[in-house]
């Protein structure tokens, strides 16, 4: 069995460490834009949720911020959330810092 994904996307939200069981950890959500457009010619968004341990974590928060490109891989992982639904969030093995907003703006 395989369970690995790679994903490219934008920091949607600015990340903030926090600490579980001694360990940090940062919850990021992905802004992935689809391949296609769809019927009305817009190029739709997936907001993907990803989770980051420790030194990830930490050089993530410390180096990026929303709006940065980023390209993760990792494996999905399945939970029960607080209200008893199942729901899946990516567990991030490696993070790849790929352009930042800032940069991007300047160049215009």
């Amino acid at each position: 069995m395989l369970n690995n994904i790679m994903l490219v996307g934008r920091l949607s939200n600015d990340i903030e460490i926090t600490k579980e069981n001694e360990k940090e950890q940062a919850k990021i959500t992905l802004a992935v834009n689809r391949a296609f457009k769809n019927e009305d010619g817009v190029y739709e968004t997936d907001f993907i949720d990803c989770l980051l341990w420790s030194g990830i974590a930490t050089n993530t928060a410390e180096y990026c911020k929303k709006g940065d490109v980023v390209g993760v891989r990792g494996r999905l992982q399945s939970s029960i959330n607080e209200e008893g639904k199942k729901e899946l969030i990516v567990v991030v093995d490696k993070l790849t810092f790929l352009s930042s907003k800032k940069v991007e703006d300047e160049e215009e």
